[in-house]
This record gives C-alpha cells, sequence and structure tokens, in this order.
C-alpha cells in the first residue's frame, strides 16, 4: 500500500478551511480545548489519556475523538475517554473541525508525516518523542510548523522540569567556567530481554476493515510480511525506531541540550551491541553509549544497558564547577581551586517530569501564547543527537554534521 498522498488528504480534509490562526480564535483564553488522540496504544493510554482524564475539568479540556489502525485500542479509548467519535484513519479525524489540537502517540515512523498533515489542518500539536523518525523529516517538519504557524510540543516532558533551563542560565553567566563534558544515563534491568517489550495478544491476525490494516501500519517503512512481533514490539525495530537512542537517550541527551545551550552535534560515534541476549527479537541493542562532540567545545556522553540499572551521576562538569542534577533539582559546587571564591548553590526545583504539565504548557501556549517547553526547534536538535549515534553505531563508525545541507556525513 502507498504512503498516504497530499491529494487523499486534502480531498478527506473538511478542516482544510481552518488556519492555525482561525483555531486559535475559536479556542479561545476562556474557552474549553478539545483533543484529538491519534494512537492508543501503551503510551498513548498510560502516559496521556489516564492521567489527563483526572484532570480534564481543572484543566478544562475534553477528547473530542481518538483514533487507532487497530481498532480493539479505538475502542478502549473512547470508553476510557469518553469521545464520541472513534476513527480508523487519522486524515478523518484532522478534518474534524471540533478537534483543536492533536496528541500523536503513535511508533516513530508515523511521527513527521501526521504532525505535519496535523499543522497543514490547522490543529496543533502534541507530538510523541522523537519528534520524527530521522534528522531529514525534522527539517520538514520545523520548516511546515513555521509556515503554518500553529503550536507544536514535542514529548520531551522532562522539558516541563524548570532545572534545565536554570541550569543554562548559570551555564550561561559562566558560573561553571568552560563546561567541557556532560554525562547521563538512562539504564534498566530485567530477568528476560523485555525491555522495549509492549506485549501482544495470542494468534491475532490482521483483518483489514476489521481491526488493522497492515500496509497502512507500515506507511513509508519497508514492507514486511505481518510479524506480530513487529506491530506490537516495534521499538525493537530499526524500521520503525531506534530503541534505546530514540525512546530513552532522546529523553537524556534533550536535557543536557536544553541546559547548555546547545544545537547540532558536529561529530559523534556510538558502541553496544545484544551483550545479555544475543537471541532477543529484533535489531536493536541492549546496551548502547555515545559520545557526541558539539562546536561549543564540550563533549555529551550518554550511557545505557538494559542489562545493569545501576545509575551515573547526572552532570555538567565545568572548568569551575561541577552541576550534578538530583530528584530535587540541581547542587553547584565549586572545583578545588575555586573554593575560595564561591559558595555552593542549591536549586529547588518547579515542575516536574510530568505529561500533564507538558500539555498543559501546550494548551497555555495555544490559549496565550505561552512559551513552549519543548518546541520543535529543541525536538530537531534531540533528533539530530540520538540519530547521529545510532548512524554511527549502525556503519561502525565517526558521522560527522553537514551543517550547509543539515544532514550527516561518514568521517
Amino acid at each position: 500500500m502507498s504512503p498516504f498522498s497530499r491529494r487523499d488528504f486534502v480531498a478527506l480534509s473538511t478542516a482544510a478551511t481552518f488556519t492555525a490562526k482561525s483555531y486559535s480564535q475559536v479556542a479561545g483564553s476562556n474557552n474549553k480545548l478539545k483533543i484529538g488522540v491519534i494512537g492508543c496504544g501503551g503510551m498513548g493510554t498510560e502516559g496521556h489519556m489516564k492521567p489527563l482524564v483526572k484532570v480534564r475539568e481543572q484543566m478544562n479540556f475534553e477528547f473530542a475523538a481518538v483514533c487507532d489502525i487497530y481498532t480493539p485500542r479505538a475502542d478502549r479509548a473512547a470508553q476510557l475517554t469518553g469521545a464520541q467519535k472513534k476513527y480508523r484513519d487519522y486524515r478523518q479525524l484532522l478534518a474534524d473541525k471540533d478537534v483543536d489540537y492533536v496528541l500523536i502517540a503513535t511508533p516513530e515512523h508515523w511521527h513527521a508525516q501526521m504532525s505535519m498533515d496535523a499543522a497543514e489542518a490547522g490543529k496543533h500539536i502534541y507530538c510523541e518523542k522523537p519528534m520524527t523518525y530521522n534528522v531529514q523529516e525534522a527539517r520538514k517538519v520545523v520548516d511546515t510548523i513555521n509556515r503554518t504557524k500553529v503550536k507544536m510540543q514535542v514529548g520531551v516532558q522532562g522539558m516541563s522540569d524548570d532545572s534545565y533551563e536554570t541550569a543554562n542560565k548559570y551555564v550561561k553567566d559562566g558560573t561553571l567556567g568552560k563546561v567541557v563534558l556532560a554525562q547521563i544515563d538512562y539504564s534498566r534491568n530485567s530477568l528476560e530481554p523485555d525491555f522495549l517489550f509492549t506485549g501482544q495478544e495470542k494468534d491475532f491476525k490482521p483483518e483489514p476493515g476489521v481491526n488493522l490494516d497492515w500496509n497502512a501500519w507500515q506507511g513509508q517503512a519497508k514492507k514486511h510480511p505481518f510479524d506480530p512481533n513487529r506491530f506490537f514490539n516495534w521499538r525493537r525495530y530499526w524500521d520503525y525506531s531506534s530503541g534505546i537512542a530514540s525512546d530513552l537517550f532522546i529523553h537524556r541527551v534533550t536535557r543536557i541540550i536544553k541546559s547548555c545551550g546547545l544545537t547540532f552535534p558536529q561529530r559523534g560515534v556510538s558502541l553496544g551491541g545484544k551483550y545479555s541476549w544475543p537471541d532477543a527479537i529484533g535489531d536493536v541493542p541492549d546496551t548502547m553509549n555515545m559520545l557526541l562532540e558539539y562546536p561549543e567545545g564540550m563533549t555529551v556522553q550518554l550511557v545505557s544497558s538494559m542489562a545493569n540499572s545501576t545509575p551515573i551521576e547526572h552532570m555538567l562538569r565545568g572548568h569551575k564547577a561541577t552541576l550534578t542534577f538530583n530528584r530535587e533539582g540541581f547542587v553547584i559546587r565549586p572545583e578545588g581551586p575555586f573554593r575560595k571564591d564561591m559558595q555552593e548553590i542549591t536549586h529547588k526545583k518547579s515542575g516536574a517530569e510530568s505529561t500533564v504539565l507538558h500539555h498543559k504548557n501546550l494548551q497555555n501556549a495555544i490559549r496565550n501564547n505561552e512559551a513552549l517547553k519543548c518546541d520543535c526547534n529543541l525536538g530537531y536538535y534531540g533528533v539530530a543527537a540520538a540519530g547521529m549515534g545510532t548512524e554511527a553505531y549502525k556503519r561502525q563508525r565517526y558521522m560527522g554534521w553537514d551543517k550547509a545541507k543539515e544532514r550527516f556525513v561518514k568521517l
């Protein structure tokens, strides 16, 4: 099946007469916002809909519609949220004039196309991380958002914790001195190779028009015969995800990017493998470590294993002081040669790593033009970082960044 075409989309979309500006005006500062959910699987349900239904009156919004290409999930989502409309085709949801903004919680290989189509339909967007599957798509999404002027929040919900924007102030004012290294990790552990396993229904078989159109689900990805592992556990396959890099590192590296005011890495390397579970389904490694160099003159170290959850300290190492993030916020401790002239600084965070707060920020942006915590530009920088490490791992060589063409190159 071919990817959905622009002609198909326009033909379906009665919302094409609405601009992003008109949708913002319809929502207003005191009116109830209406959400359409695209993708009603684990993250869409557990990470978004379940916590959001508890605060919908307080935050003055409702769920207008739900959509999933897998019918049972759409049915469960409608029951959970009370949404009156269910769709299998996301384009029909985008054509629904009652929807003010969409939550996109689909597999990664669909993020870009759905986000661009939503923007063209005048819908504001909350797109789960990573913003896109690759950097080429990210550039297109940024251009589309800038042109259509819709609000787009990328689902790195840790940005709703103010620790990272506050850390950036100390970096910029020179409190840390020259920052030369940032280190951060995201590791887990288990008895089985289920680090990215989401479960599956036994004996499931797709029936187009009844429960699942497998060809439509694959979209522009490489085509394969139906495999329940690919459908239910897509994070383990390069065709749809980069596993640790795009599912976990994206959360961590965005923290560093925000804290240090970074954009695109200039070169990177990555090592790892299927060390603990060599026979696990899929392609992605269970252990992956990246080292990225930025033109500002610093490196970012990302550490992850799904076979050992012992963490490392999350910190920014500067010539004058070290900033260490913790559960309460962060602490800045001067290096030995500077202790006479500096006092320890402690920051108690406000906000939290919360999808509810992240949605609240987007809603405030729609209603009152509040600054977004993770806009499409920050989303792009995160995709570039995770993508460079992924390409270095897959090609087993250093990768660089072509600034003019905004793409990865071999070094």
